[in-house]
């Protein structure tokens, strides 16, 4: 009796964890809302990093998410919306961030090292081609001598 009053009590101790999730509260107006959840689609999620705040669980994306709602709500457009996010957390908050100075390594960094490294093995590979192709040397005759040596003792 004592182990089912020990579950019981788990789950009644568990069950209100549930509750503390937090659950976003989309804006009654559909079109609202819709531009809402598009603008999470372009903001990083600055914990996680690799996710948009709109597919990410973490609660600072839950805060931003209910920020943009706030502010598309209060009638804010979706520039001012990137504008007031970008201006408080920077770049990197954006999925894509602007093309400028500061952030060329991220737009061309990629794309110069694919081909840095697109050249470097066409390099290597026709510098292979050309040792492999390279005709042998004639043997001397001290090591014709030698490789006749070889070859005699290996015999049966």
């Amino acid at each position: 009796m004592n182990w089912r009053a020990a579950l019981i009590a788990a789950f009644l101790i568990a069950l209100p964890v549930t509750s503390w999730a937090a659950v976003d509260r989309p804006l009654e107006d559909a079109t609202l809302e819709a531009r809402a959840l598009k603008l999470n689609q372009e903001i990083r999620c600055l914990v996680c990093q690799g996710q948009s705040v709109a597919d990410s669980n973490a609660d600072l994306a839950y805060d931003l998410r209910q920020l943009v709602r706030e502010r598309v709500a209060a009638g804010d457009s979706d520039a001012v919306v990137l504008d007031y996010l970008h201006a408080r957390y920077g770049d990197f908050v954006l999925l894509e961030p602007p093309v400028k100075p500061a952030t060329y390594a991220l737009w061309f960094g990629p794309p110069v090292l694919l081909v840095i490294g697109g050249v470097a093995v066409l390099l290597f590979h026709r510098h292979n081609r050309k040792r492999n192709a390279a005709t042998p040397t004639p043997l001397n005759e001290a090591e014709r001598r030698a490789l006749d040596v070889l070859l005699k003792d290996d015999g049966p």
